[in-house]
């Protein structure tokens, strides 16, 4: 990585996980037992677009590691992303990121001193996607932050109106079998803030108003809940999201 953030007061460090490649960020100052987000990206991104996001998050007190997606950044990019590519690999890497979840958590506490009681994963997009999957099937994770991504992944793959093929037809089953929708149960009284534009044209938020209209009723503490559309936002997150982020974080990480 060639161009760093300079500052006096967070470190960047490139890193291996197993085969993963990732971005560390931390306060320079930061002791041991440090609570650590969890960042990914969205479909055709990479670690690198999102380190100012990671450095925003660092400045607030947080450690924050953003991986690299398989076929993303280092890890046998595509040679193109269009909606003919998105068709044929964007579960795949949903799918690969959840399955390595535990590894980087795992090496996360071990060697860069994470506390483990004290995790949130959060993501973009196709990481929204991601991190609402992860955190599903993740009890121990403290909190679940996503910006336009989708927690009814049935509904989503409704409105695609893809072609039902025989890779498609294993991908809607195990689709169906890890949906937040379909696993309330596990979500219910554990802290969810989803951050969305209401004239979002890649991920619609009609899916998300739905999620949480369903979970919503089933909280004790509604204060844990939290739905915010940004009025005439596209597929973006802005510096209102990145604020409302780092006040969540502040109340339940």
């Amino acid at each position: 990585m060639d161009d760093y953030i300079k500052s006096n007061y967070i470190i960047e460090e490139k890193i291996m996980i197993q085969e993963i490649p990732a971005i560390i960020f931390r306060p320079k100052d930061a002791g041991e037992k440090i609570p650590t987000v969890v960042f990914y990206h969205g479909w055709s991104s990479n670690k690198e677009t999102q380190r100012m996001r990671g450095f925003i998050l660092a400045s607030a007190g947080y450690q924050v590691v953003i991986p690299d997606a398989v076929y993303h950044g280092e890890r046998n990019p595509l040679n193109d992303y269009s909606p003919e590519a998105a068709i044929e690999y964007f579960w795949d890497v949903i799918f690969k990121n959840i399955e390595e979840y535990s590894i980087i958590e795992k090496d996360m506490v071990t060697k860069h001193g994470a506390d483990p009681n004290r995790i949130t994963v959060m993501g973009n997009s196709m990481g929204g996607f991601t991190s609402g999957g992860i955190f599903t099937q993740n009890k121990d994770i403290k909190a679940l932050i996503v910006f336009n991504g989708c927690c009814w992944w049935e509904d989503f793959n409704k409105k695609a109106d893809v072609a039902i093929t025989e890779k498609m037809e294993k991908v809607i089953e195990k689709v169906e079998e890890l949906d937040p929708m379909n696993n309330l149960n596990l979500l219910t009284d554990r802290p969810i803030l989803l951050l969305h534009g209401d004239s979002d044209t890649s991920v619609s938020v009609e899916s998300q108003r739905v999620f949480y209209d369903r979970l919503n009723p089933m909280y004790t503490d509604k204060q844990k809940i939290k739905l915010i559309e940004y009025p005439k936002l596209n597929h973006a997150v802005t510096t209102n999201m990145m604020e409302e982020s780092i006040n969540w974080l502040g109340r339940y990480l």
